[in-house]
């Protein structure tokens, strides 16, 4: 293995190891109820309990929701299995998945040296 090669897989392993940190560790620190999008898209509209659960009073863009199909998936709502505290694991999971597609799009991609 050249000194290069070394070099590069160095720092592919640190990256690997400071990303899993960030996903399993740091994402407790997340907040659980990130309320940005929701409010913006709440604009215009008030939520009213009823019998049936929470109603959409007004105009607003909320209004067109829809459930997403990926909805009840095993890493939905950053959580494994809809568990609590599962956030760091559904992190790890994701950055490992992300890991091995990405680096097999790359395998694939790569350039190769030209047959004689």
């Amino acid at each position: 293995m050249t000194k290069a090669n070394k070099r590069n897989l160095g720092f592919l392993l640190g990256f690997l190891a400071v990303a899993l940190v960030v996903a399993g560790a740091l994402s407790y620190f997340a907040d659980s109820d990130p309320d940005g999008l929701d409010h913006a898209t709440l604009s215009g509209c008030q939520v009213v309990e009823t019998d049936q659960g929470e109603r959409l009073d007004g105009s607003c863009i909320a209004q067109n929701a829809q459930e997403h199909r990926l909805g009840t998936g095993p890493l939905a709502d950053y959580a494994v299995n809809g568990g609590e505290g599962t956030t760091g694991l559904a992190g790890v999971i994701g950055v490992v998945v992300t890991v091995i597609l990405a680096g097999g799009l790359f395998w694939l991609l790569r350039r190769r040296p030209a047959k004689e």
